[in-house]
């Protein structure tokens, strides 16, 4: 899909802040920098964090791109400070940090030993500092600034967690008033009796020192018909989702609609039905997840993402010495034992902007002024 709007993030775990470039936003729109902390806000809490989020109080500054709080169309600049940095910065200093304590023991399933291979490293710390979920404090944030732009339109975005562990809800009619209590949840879900189960089994993982994954689900009301298209692969607007999604620390997979249970029916079970009500065009169901041939369809747009269990463990596994090959166990870096419920928030952000660039390649324009009426009165 042709970006109109593009961003790169910049910063290490405990340097001294996660920075942000987002370019190609429309000139004109209000941005709420209250709202923006308040979603850097969400992405801190959840049953099972750690305790760096005792520590980070996350805060935006914004350093270029805006007047009196409106978008100028030149390079929006944002900066999260990393209160951590302070009791960090004898090893993170830029220009002058103590190198000689070198991490050389590589930790399963983390980005470690690729990393050192992949850059010619020897000291592991290189690598841990940017692999870490830290980057998506700067990362949440092009997406909560195109989510602004979203809701202008009326388009809402919702996540939580519909299974942790082996801990799965129970819940099938899923609705916006429904969505809304994830929030009010430390688990971010909407099912109160798994949402207890769910905090037990993070408290089991982490009394053995383990940890927890689980899936999520994101789901976005108020798209128009035709946003992505079919005619390029790259041009789907569930490619162009995809790509955000997977591109989260420690997510594995993601499916639209029903996803892989749609292996097991049959294409008249599957697909959805349409029927007329009132002379406009209805759906039966939504096994498409809102998205058909890449182009959203008029439904409701879901997808499920699966997090992979945090690899950073207290009880750490077998593991080597990179300076000597000798067996010992993998290096122990402060952890949680579940980021589940920050990594949901994470995506329902994030999915934001591959939708206002669907939008933006649709409806075109400059200004958000005439692309809003563009959008509203098509």
């Amino acid at each position: 899909m042709q970006k109109a709007i593009t961003y790169i993030t910049g910063g290490e775990s405990h340097g001294p802040a996660m920075t942000t470039l987002i370019k190609g936003l429309p000139a004109g729109f209000t941005l709420d920098i209250d709202q923006l902390n308040y979603q850097l806000w969400r992405r801190q809490q959840g049953y099972g964090r750690g305790g760096r989020m005792k520590i980070e109080q996350d805060r935006v500054a914004v350093l270029s791109g805006l007047r009196n709080s409106m978008t100028l169309a030149s390079p929006l600049t944002l900066m999260v400070q990393n209160n951590d940095f302070r009791n960090w910065q004898e090893k993170m200093d830029p220009v002058n940090a103590d190198t000689s304590q070198k991490v050389q023991v590589p930790r399963p399933g983390h980005a470690d030993y690729p990393g050192i291979i992949k850059y010619g490293f020897d000291d592991i710390r290189n690598v841990m500092e940017r692999a870490s979920a830290r980057e998506t404090t700067a990362r949440i944030l092009p997406g909560a600034i195109c989510r602004q732009f979203l809701e202008a339109l009326d388009i809402r975005l919702y996540s939580h967690i519909i299974q942790l562990g082996s801990i799965r809800i129970r819940t099938k009619k899923i609705d916006e008033t429904l969505l809304k209590t994830a929030d009010t949840s430390d688990v971010r879900c909407i099912d109160t009796v798994a949402a207890k189960a769910m905090r037990n089994e993070i408290d089991a993982a982490k009394a053995k020192g383990d940890s927890l994954g689980g899936i999520f689900q994101v789901i976005v009301y108020g798209l128009p018909i035709g946003l992505g298209s079919y005619v390029h692969w790259d041009d789907k607007l569930s490619s162009a989702i995809a790509a955000e999604i997977m591109g989260i620390q420690a997510i594995k997979g993601i499916e639209f609609g029903i996803g892989f249970e749609g292996a097991s029916l049959r294409g008249s079970q599957y697909h959805d039905a349409f029927k007329i009500e009132n002379e406009k065009v209805q759906r039966t169901s939504n096994h498409a997840g809102g998205v058909e041939g890449g182009i959203t369809n008029g439904e409701a747009l879901i997808f499920n993402a699966v997090m992979k269990p945090i690899p950073t463990l207290t009880t750490a596994l077998d593991s080597f010495n990179i300076s000597n090959m000798e067996k010992v166990k993998a290096h122990k870096e402060r952890t949680d034992s579940c980021a589940l419920p920050a990594a949901a928030v994470v995506a329902e952000n994030v999915t934001a902007g591959p939708i206002l660039n669907a939008l933006l390649a649709r409806y075109g324009g400059d200004c958000w002024n005439d692309i809003k009426q563009r959008i509203t009165t098509s």
